[in-house]
């Protein structure tokens, strides 16, 4: 009896090969009585639905059309030479409205007025009066609500992308992001605030300052923060050459701007079209004075502005006109002045932020030998002795490439410097 533990464990090392009435039985584990009726009707049913699916052409292609046996490319042509396009109409006004028999006076331009009724494709409750829309050649009936007409230059002022710029990135304005952020994003993240104490929010800013001191980086920032609707518009881009086109532009601007939930307009360098008004007597200036009119009057005009906040930023204030300037318009105005030693010296490291940079470099020495820089000059800074290191073919900026580069820049291009002059305020 003692050798049989062994046998088992050569049993269990070298276990016996299935034969095939075993595999046919472990086959029928876990099968009813019809399981193999039931798999083959179902795989017949699949082949049917192909079948009828392939002769139908109902199975679109990657294309989303019909199988090409279904194509019947003549009618097609003929249906499409049926089908005139429609033309542009404006409805003027809507009689008997709310009613079964109401009737639409359209103005098709340069050509006549009609009363006409509606298509089979549109609802009353989609035509209001002034609306443009869309009617057919030969009945004059509305066919189609069109959306209202905005130039696509102004279109494409709206910024799509937000930019990489965050509050972090704007060295040396403290203050400043604080007013800012109090105008543009309080009123739209906590608008109780104001309703409880029964005022309106500043509806204004106007940034001012000499050139490279993060006006329009601050403006980037907010672009970057708020989920609203941002436009950046540049001063320039209102000057037109045909009179009227620039004002025109300006309406369609705020009329786009109106129909978002919340929208922050940035009118950038906008001494170029709100320079005060005088006459020059040769009428050259006019159309610009107009164009910043129109601004003007959309600010707060007749019409209400709605929930649009206004940034505008501008290095020479003095040259504004003050219609521009009243509270109500622009409410804040928010200097930008020249960067302390604290700020050149956060300045400094944020722009040495991604550089390869040694230890240890004394950047509040650097700070204190830049004086009366903004943050454009200490980034030309950083941009030279990053240029010094490269011509030394060194992989790293030391502390005397950043004592070169203040030389040369800060000292030796004095006589560029823009603060001077841009400083000067009435």
């Amino acid at each position: 009896m003692a050798p049989e533990p062994e046998d088992d464990i050569k049993d269990e090392k070298n276990p016996r090969p299935l034969d095939e009435d075993d595999i046919a039985l472990l086959k029928t584990y876990g099968l009813g009585p019809y399981s193999a009726s039931i798999k083959k009707a179902e795989k017949e049913i699949k082949e049917m639905a192909k079948k009828v699916n392939n002769l139908c052409g109902i199975k679109e292609s990657d294309t989303g059309l019909a199988a090409p046996s279904q194509w019947d490319l003549v009618s097609d042509k003929q249906m499409m030479q049926e089908e005139q396009p429609l033309q542009v109409a404006r409805c003027t006004k809507i009689i008997n409205p709310n009613s079964e028999d109401a009737k639409y006076v359209i103005n098709v331009k340069q050509i006549a007025k009609f009363v006409v009724g509606l298509g089979d494709k549109v609802s009353p409750t989609d035509i209001e009066e002034g609306m443009r829309v869309g009617v057919d050649r030969n009945k004059y009936q509305i066919q189609i609500p069109l959306p209202p007409k905005i130039d696509p230059s102004v279109t494409m002022m709206t910024v799509e992308e937000k930019p990489d710029v965050t509050y972090n990135d704007v060295g040396g304005c403290k203050d400043q992001i604080e007013k800012m952020r109090e105008v543009v994003e309080l009123p739209m993240l906590h608008p109780e605030k104001f309703v409880k104490l029964g005022i309106d929010p500043p509806k204004g800013v106007l940034c001012y300052g000499p050139p490279g001191t993060g006006k329009t980086l601050l403006a980037r920032a907010v672009a970057n923060r708020t989920d609203a609707c941002f436009i950046r518009v540049i001063g320039s881009e209102l000057v037109q050459k045909y009179v009227g086109e620039g004002a025109r532009m300006v309406r369609e601007l705020f009329q786009m701007a109106r129909s978002k939930k919340a929208c922050i307009v940035f009118f950038d360098e906008v001494d170029a079209i709100g320079g005060a008004r005088f006459d020059d007597g040769v009428g050259g200036d006019n159309e610009v004075q107009r164009t910043m009119l129109e601004i003007v009057n959309q600010l707060d005009g007749f019409d209400a502005r709605g929930n649009i906040k206004v940034l505008m930023a501008t290095n020479r204030p003095d040259t504004l006109d003050p219609a521009l300037l009243r509270p109500g318009r622009l409410d804040r105005k928010v200097e930008f002045g020249l960067p302390d030693l604290e700020s050149r010296t956060q300045i400094f490291k944020i722009h040495t932020r991604t550089m390869n940079c040694e230890r240890d470099i004394r950047f509040e020495l650097l700070a204190r030998l830049c004086p009366n820089s903004t943050g454009a000059d200490i980034r030309s800074v950083c941009t030279e002795a990053g240029m010094y290191a490269i011509r030394a073919r060194r992989k790293t900026v030391t502390e005397k490439d950043f004592l070169d580069a203040v030389n040369k820049v800060i000292k030796g291009y004095q006589k560029f410097s823009a603060t001077p002059k841009y400083m000067v305020y009435n």
